[in-house]
């Protein structure tokens, strides 16, 4: 087998499996923080009992993620080593960045937030929850920058083979970083909205509900309702700079195998790479060049203008979709979730039980639509590492494939062991009645202060 392609395979399950709980954590964080605000200002405990339920889920994903996390630093010399070689030093103070400022802040006041309550003061208790939460932001802040970084290089120099920094603000602000981070950001919020969503609706047909479950899933739905459509303008705006500074991966996720004006929008398609076009093609004339140029005579350049220098077609074409096609079904979801709660006076166990299925099948749906995406993203990179600088080739590692295939497939059973653990902890989770809230502030001026220090 090629040792090349099973590093990146290997590469990617790591990946693709430590995405999944920082995918939670950044916006459950946040979304703790408002539970924890709400208690103080209504003094109804099914709040609290919610925030304690999902600081455990938090707790959880916390942890997994930052194993996975170090397992994924791991394979930049076991994989990778001249990446580090060529790129050191740019990628070495970003993820050192990370640490310092993300990394140690989130473990510094974890401890606090998840055991401290009625220990430390409300107003000890609720900075720690604010501080972990923006850690968890300043983390992707630093990851994201960093691979915006490897996928529209500005800001250095190269001296024999090796990149050197000439401006640190044009890296922090390189052309691509603020759509990526403004879209995982989403991606976060919506991964969570429908977690929270799906496991409410679980907890109702399973009979297994609580205070907090009414609460929860008004949340839930209502941050999908708002986020999805602001998440499509962000895709959009997206696209448009991948196709200023990556026309290459455009075309693969449109299949658009040769320049042409007027390009379709295929629905649906079977991309032929060896003949170069495409089989049961599905499309909207022109769509397209309407979609990627607003202008629906616009020319869309083909891949046959990069010969040797473009992605993988396939896995950009179905990816994208499967994205696209998640995305519309949240959409469809939230809206229809939260018309219905709302006309049954915001009971869940008021719902048809129709829905209250879907919203359950749905509850990891952030999860595919994210892996997707990431799919699309890093994928599409290829053959660089560093787009259009160094290609994946040159840095690999020299290890035998058969060490490669073997330590693979011990990821895969792990990974695949722990993602059933994670799901059956967090269902067991659910299904438990909540523990006792202790009685709520007393003092009005003493929740008035509490509120004001956070703000």
């Amino acid at each position: 087998m090629d040792p090349l392609l099973l590093a990146r395979a290997q590469f990617a399950a790591n990946m693709s499996f430590h995405i999944l709980f920082p995918t939670i954590s950044i916006a459950l964080g946040w979304t703790l923080l408002f539970m924890r605000l709400r208690w103080l200002k209504t003094h109804d405990d099914a709040w609290l009992a919610a925030y304690r339920f999902w600081t455990k889920v938090f707790a959880l994903s916390f942890a997994l993620g930052v194993v996975s996390g170090i397992t994924m630093s791991f394979q930049f010399g076991t994989n990778w080593p001249g990446y580090m070689e060529r790129v050191g030093d740019i990628a070495g103070p970003l993820l050192g960045y990370e640490v310092l400022t993300a990394f140690f802040l989130e473990a510094s006041f974890l401890g606090i937030m998840l055991f401290g309550h009625g220990r430390v003061s409300e107003r000890v208790h609720l900075v720690s929850t604010f501080l972990v939460a923006f850690g968890t932001t300043i983390s992707a802040f630093w990851i994201l920058c960093l691979d915006s970084w490897m996928q529209t290089p500005v800001g250095y120099e190269i001296v024999d083979g090796v990149f050197h920094v000439t401006s640190w603000p044009a890296i922090l602000t390189n052309p691509s970083f603020p759509y990526r981070l403004a879209h995982m950001l989403i991606a976060s919020a919506l991964t969570v909205s429908f977690l929270l969503a799906g496991l409410s609706a679980w907890q109702v047909l399973r009979g297994k509900t609580n205070a907090s479950t009414p609460k929860a899933m008004r949340l839930g739905l209502t941050l999908a309702a708002v986020l999805v459509p602001i998440q499509i303008l962000v895709g959009d705006a997206h696209g448009l700079n991948t196709l200023e500074h990556q026309p290459q991966k455009i075309a693969a996720m449109e299949g658009v195998w040769h320049t042409e004006k007027g390009a379709p929008l295929l629905l649906f398609a079977w991309p032929n790479e060896r003949e170069q076009r495409n089989e049961l093609a599905i499309g909207v004339p022109r769509g397209a060049s309407l979609i990627l140029r607003h202008d629906p005579d616009a020319e869309i350049r083909g891949l046959d203008e990069f010969p040797d220098a473009h992605p993988p077609v396939k896995p950009l074409f179905f990816g994208f979709r499967v994205m696209v096609g998640t995305g519309m079904l949240m959409l469809l979801s939230a809206w229809l979730g939260l018309w219905l709660l709302r006309r049954r006076g915001w009971a869940p166990a008021a719902l048809p039980r129709p829905v209250l299925r879907l919203l359950a099948a749905m509850t990891f749906s952030g999860w595919l639509a994210t892996l997707a995406g990431w799919y699309v993203t890093e994928i599409g990179r290829q053959p660089f590492i560093v787009y259009g600088l160094v290609r994946t080739a040159e840095v690999a590692s020299r290890v035998p494939p058969g060490k490669i295939a073997a330590s693979f497939a011990l990821y895969l059973a792990l990974y695949g062991t722990l993602i059933v653990a994670y799901v059956g902890v967090v269902r067991y989770m659910a299904g438990k009645p909540p523990e006792q809230a202790p009685a709520t502030p007393q003092s009005g001026e003493a929740v008035a202060d509490v509120v004001g220090a956070a703000s």
